[in-house]
């Protein structure tokens, strides 16, 4: 074994240290902080040496903005004085270590006065700072929502399977570009049969909450029914088995979805935004809002919505979806409002009653981003 795998195998050790080894002071909280802005501030140097080929075009121009530039100087001054933090508490160094030869290659490639090597742009890009940005503004918005109500305390931060789930994030965050051109691909196609002018006026000229609650209703509906022909069809569960593979339920566990089911969910549930004229600033709203929360209601939080639950999908109702037990089989496949469900037989949510665990029974499907990929294909 190389000396590269044992620091890897002993890093995530450390990560996913017992709790007296994670206690208040002992360096685990610093170190791990460290790490993750250490990594994080490299990834975004290097997006901003290469922004053609690293940073989103959306990204770029805010790569030189000012307070972009602050914000990246003091991720790389907060990991180094973490890490520092943490080698002076923790007896193990590895996390300390880690963090600051992160943040001192950041440095060193440039920091937060970094400028590009290339200019020129190739036709595809990797969304490396979304994938950065994305997982700062969850991790850190939801992480400690989780440690404070946590539905299922013993469940740690970085619980089982946490690194396959985060590679989801990883991959759907780099072929941001192709998941985009594809999905919008059907919907174009529509538009150029029937351009439904008129139509597409009348809707853009709406106010904004109205076309904000009129693509949640449509996209829900549309979503309801792709999604209930995921569990109901065998091919199409054998795609979406890989998101219900997922034994435990965080922010992270929403992202556990093969490359597929992206492309088709996300094809089928834009076309009611894209075909009937909702204006652009109103989709990217709903886009944002709806990438939080999916991200919410999957969450590991004990948050009870009496009044609500009623009208909107709450973390309990989503992780009844989730659950393994055999009343939680095909329910609740609603994304917004459970009225759908209700509407159409598949609504069940008991009261003061959550899921006993989640996952699929009998753990079919294997662990592991490239098995996962695989797994739909297999026969039997």
């Amino acid at each position: 074994m190389s000396q590269i795998q044992k620091a890897r195998i002993e890093l995530r050790r450390e990560l996913e240290a017992p709790p007296t080894l994670r206690r208040f002071g002992s360096g685990w909280i610093s170190g791990t902080i460290g790490l993750v802005l250490g990594v994080a501030g490299f990834l975004l140097v290097v997006s901003l040496r290469a922004p053609g080929l690293f940073a989103m075009p959306e990204a770029r121009g805010l790569q030189d903005n000012v307070w972009f530039r602050f914000g990246l100087h003091a991720i790389l001054l907060s990991a180094f004085a973490l890490s520092a933090l943490s080698l002076a508490l923790r007896p193990r160094k590895l996390l300390g270590t880690c963090g600051v030869v992160a943040a001192l290659l950041a440095v060193l490639l440039g920091g937060s006065k970094a400028t590009a090597l290339v200019h020129d742009s190739p036709p595809l890009f990797f969304g490396l700072d979304w994938f950065v940005l994305n997982v700062l503004f969850t991790g850190f918005l939801f992480v400690p929502i989780e440690r404070i109500f946590p539905q299922h305390p013993e469940q740690p931060t970085f619980r089982n399977e946490w690194r396959e789930d985060l590679f989801y994030y990883l991959v759907s965050s780099l072929l941001v570009q192709v998941l985009t051109v594809l999905a919008f691909l059907p919907s174009k196609s529509l538009l150029a049969v029937a351009p439904l002018t008129s139509v597409r006026h009348w809707v853009g000229g709406l106010p904004f909450v109205v076309q904000f609650a009129a693509i949640m209703f449509l996209t829900d509906f549309v979503q309801y029914w792709v999604h209930r022909a995921f569990h109901r069809v065998p091919w199409l569960w054998k795609f979406h088995a890989v998101h219900h593979s997922a034994r435990s339920m965080d922010w992270m566990a929403g992202a556990r979805m093969h490359f597929l089911e992206i492309l088709l969910l996300r094809s089928t549930t834009v076309i009611p935004m894209v075909v009937l004229g909702f204006h652009e600033m109103v989709i990217h709203s709903y886009i944002l809002t709806v990438y939080v929360y999916s991200t919410f209601v999957h969450a590991n939080v004990n948050w009870r919505f009496p009044v609500i639950e009623r009208f909107l999908v709450t973390p309990r109702f989503h992780h009844w979806h989730h659950g393994i037990e055999r009343e939680a089989i095909d329910v609740n496949f609603a994304i917004h409002f459970p009225l759908f469900d209700r509407l159409f037989g598949t609504y069940h949510l008991p009261e003061d009653k959550w899921p006993s665990g989640y996952g699929i029974r009998g753990h079919p499907v294997p662990t592991g981003y490239v098995a996962q990929f695989k797994y739909p294909f297999r026969r039997g």
